[in-house]
């Protein structure tokens, strides 16, 4: 019977290393695209155009597949419902985004600000229930200035100066956050071994 039991908890172990490591890749890939996407934003977002709408839709798409990603790779450490809320949420910003561009970029600004808001509180109940596995303070974080900066994405759709750029450094400080996890998750597993 203790074999058992030490089989179980090796198993457990194995999966939450699993899960570290496939949630750093994911987070340094992400890192990855926030800084890219965002540079592309700041050189074709002056105006709405098809570049900066392609890429305004494909960002909360990426977000799905990432989503998607951990999902299918976070073994027993999963939050289910938060990861089908996400996914959910980007996909209906993406089908948003793609609409709201037709009236300008106040209601772009509106529709990320909602996902924003509405991602952030994902992520920050995400990060709550994984705090267990490391280097989610950052990924807390993230979170709780994701609400915020939708919030200021809202405001900012009703004033003079609406613009898509300031959404570039949102994905920039997002992108960081996930780098800093991805780090903290690469230290944890190095000193698990």
């Amino acid at each position: 019977m203790s074999s058992s039991i030490d089989a179980g908890a090796t198993g457990t172990m194995a999966d939450a290393t699993n899960t570290t490591k496939a949630l750093r890749n994911l987070y340094y890939v992400r890192f990855g695209f926030a800084v890219v996407w965002a540079g592309l934003v700041v050189l074709t977002a002056s105006t709405l155009n098809p570049a900066s709408i392609a890429l305004l839709v494909i960002y909360p798409l990426f977000d799905v597949v990432a989503a998607v990603i951990d999902f299918r790779s976070s073994g027993t450490t999963r939050p289910r419902v938060p990861l089908y809320v996400n996914m959910a949420l980007s996909l209906l910003t993406a089908i948003g985004l793609a609409v709201a561009v037709t009236s300008g970029i106040p209601d772009v600004l509106r529709v990320w600000g909602v996902w924003a808001i509405t991602a952030g509180i994902v992520q920050l109940i995400v990060a709550i229930l994984r705090y267990r596995l490391g280097g989610q303070w950052a990924m807390i974080l993230s979170g709780g200035i994701s609400t915020l900066a939708g919030t200021s994405f809202i405001l900012q759709a009703g004033g003079s100066n609406a613009s898509v750029t300031a959404i570039a450094g949102y994905a920039t400080l997002g992108g960081i956050f996930f780098v800093i996890s991805a780090i903290r998750l690469h230290r944890r597993a190095v000193k698990a071994q």
